[in-house]
């Protein structure tokens, strides 16, 4: 899959152009269907498909959010629009600049690569100055610069509109098997393993800590049944989220103890498949009431991910 960084990139083609507007954090099952009537439109064509995105999130910009926002960082998003068949990915750098763009310059921009194809869009989507552009609006600019405009229809799962912001407060209550439900896949974290203070080690349970991206999402404070991928294999692993408050005040951490493995991960990057939320955070009276407790965790989350196969997030 090719990735072109800004519409002015996109080479002119004779094929027709088939283009999915969005920014597309999480690439759930909404951002899917849209994504695949894209691919498919593209098919039946005879033309390419590409998917536009933002980077950063158009919200560090036009409302700054005191928590992390980002659902997939920028390279996960491309790495699931390769995934789903794309030919490219058009990343398009969200800053004043382009937040003051009118709709009418904007749908301009599209115009000079949407040639013979359409766009693709939820029913959600606006764009431009002030979120000027609504569907409405797309589709008269569509017509009058000679691109089609494709709506897709909202997906729902029992019932709720599928979004982002649900997702992210799913995920931020700890609720990570309903966000999953979401998303059509389970959630995941990735980071580099960095040196800590070898707590875990000390008290029999020697953990990975790792450094996310600092606006990446984090499940809600506790302990989670998760797998963890490395180069080299999938393990079981029980992985915390939180303070580590039995020790005192302290910053956010995600710490993962891989079951039955030992070996030196330091500098290693590591990718943790949250499967099911264990309990919430506790501040222990003291350290061997922790290290019970730990062993019990540990247990039951081998319980837990056992039935699974054993195999990892894709058996």
């Amino acid at each position: 899959m090719e990735i072109f960084r800004g519409l002015q990139d996109v080479p002119e083609s004779d094929a027709p152009t088939f283009l999915a507007l969005g920014m597309f954090d999480g690439v759930h099952l909404g951002h899917r269907a849209v994504l695949a009537a894209t691919v498919a439109a593209a098919r039946t064509g005879a033309g390419r498909s590409l998917a536009l995105t933002f980077d950063p999130h158009p919200q560090r910009i036009i409302a700054p959010p005191p928590e992390p926002i980002l659902l997939t960082t920028v390279e996960e998003r491309v790495e699931f629009f390769a995934g789903l068949d794309l030919d490219a990915a058009v990343i398009v750098r969200f800053d004043e600049t382009l937040r003051r763009t009118p709709a009418g310059h904007w749908m301009e921009m599209l115009a000079a690569v949407v040639r013979q194809g359409s766009v693709l869009v939820s029913s959600t989507y606006t764009f431009g100055q002030d979120r000027g552009g609504t569907v409405e609006v797309l589709r008269a600019g569509g017509a009058r610069l000679g691109f089609g405009v494709t709506v897709v229809p909202p997906v729902h799962v029992e019932g709720a509109l599928v979004s982002s912001t649900l997702i992210r407060r799913l995920l931020r209550s700890g609720a990570v098997e309903e966000a999953g439900r979401f998303l059509g896949r389970l959630y995941t974290v990735r980071g580099r393993v960095v040196e800590g203070e070898r707590r875990g080690r000390v008290l029999g349970f020697p953990t990975a800590n790792l450094a996310v991206h600092p606006d990446k999402v984090l499940p809600g404070r506790g302990i989670y049944a998760a797998w963890g991928r490395l180069e080299g294999g999938i393990h079981a692993a029980a992985v915390s989220v939180g303070t580590r408050p039995t020790f005192g005040p302290g910053a956010l951490l995600v710490e993962a103890h891989l079951l039955d493995f030992d070996a030196d991960l330091y500098g290693q990057d590591i990718e943790l498949v949250f499967v099911s939320r264990v309990r919430d955070e506790v501040a222990f009276r003291t350290v061997p009431e922790l290290v019970a407790q730990m062993e019990s965790d540990v247990s039951a989350i081998r319980r837990f991910l056992a039935p699974r196969g054993g195999l990892g997030p894709d058996s």
